[in-house]
């Protein structure tokens, strides 16, 4: 039995989701344009901060939360109409789970080129 490795499956997510840059990301949440999405685990959370006006859902409850039928889903949490932007450390985890959300049937779903190491780096306000 041949698995895909998960290179191969980041590599597969990355043709198939939107990825923006740090920049492009901060001029859409400032503008109030999209719900940045901070897939992280806490613990990654509590060891490096978190990025001002990010919302947190770890990446094992993403789509239960987002998902009207579940019963973990989170009514009122995000506006819907708006763009979910993820991100996770690096980059890897919020390409997986941006290819998810599509497959779900959400449209506007992207993900943060360089996850929180390149947003650290650009103009967002970690606290």
């Amino acid at each position: 039995m041949k698995i895909k490795s998960s290179s191969e499956l980041v590599e597969n997510a990355l043709k198939e989701v939107k990825t923006i840059t740090p920049n492009e990301a901060y001029k859409l949440s400032n503008n109030g344009k999209c719900n940045l999405i901070d897939i992280r685990e806490k613990g990654e959370l509590d060891k490096t901060g978190r990025v001002e006006g990010s919302n947190h859902i770890p990446r094992g409850m993403l789509e239960f939360w987002l998902d009207p039928e579940s019963p973990y889903f989170k009514s009122g949490k995000l506006d819907m109409n708006k763009e979910l932007v993820l991100f996770c450390a690096g980059g890897l985890r919020s390409a997986l789970a941006a290819k998810s959300l599509k497959e779900m049937g959400f449209e506007k779903v992207s993900h943060i080129d360089g996850g929180f190491a390149a947003i650290s780096q650009s103009n967002f306000k970690i606290i």
